[in-house]
């Protein structure tokens, strides 16, 4: 365990943690997202049985981040798993929320194949957006004693 200044309960985050916070998440929701986008559209999937493999990966990959950082910290996978949970279910369904909305409510988008840039353009864009709108929920949570500040504790 580091010794880290900790903040009191209820005083507002930094926007630097918010946002490292918010791109750690960011970063396993992408994955997760891309894949699952990929895989599907590769195997002429569905537009629905696509976005719900892209959720549930994105989730996966987002929880996993977090749980690889605080077993390394020394928590066991139970404990680990409380946290991850604890820390990213919000952050991950804002960001998924966001995303899936805007590629589900731009034209073409849903329909774009993996070689076409606006299948890319829509994507990248959304999770973009996502993480912007995140990023203060995050802070919000965060300084509050909830959601990354969870994680942030066992790091």
């Amino acid at each position: 365990m580091h010794a880290h200044t900790h903040t009191p309960a209820h005083a507002p985050a930094p926007w630097s943690t918010a946002a490292r916070a918010t791109l750690h998440c960011l970063t396993g929701c992408a994955v997760g997202e891309i894949l699952g986008m990929v895989v599907g559209t590769a195997l002429a999937w569905g537009n629905a049985p696509t976005m719900v493999l892209a959720i549930a990966l994105a989730f996966v990959f987002g929880y996993s981040f977090t749980l690889f950082g605080v077993v390394r910290a020394g928590l066991d996978l139970t404990s680990a798993l409380k946290v991850a949970l604890a820390a990213d279910t919000v952050s991950i369904a804002v960001m998924e929320l966001v995303d899936n909305g805007i590629v589900a409510l731009t034209p073409g988008a849903m329909d774009a194949q993996l070689s076409d840039g606006l299948f890319w353009g829509t994507l990248l864009g959304g999770l973009a957006v996502a993480f912007v709108l995140t990023t203060p929920v995050n802070k919000w949570m965060i300084g509050r004693g909830k959601g990354h500040a969870v994680a942030h504790a066992h790091h």
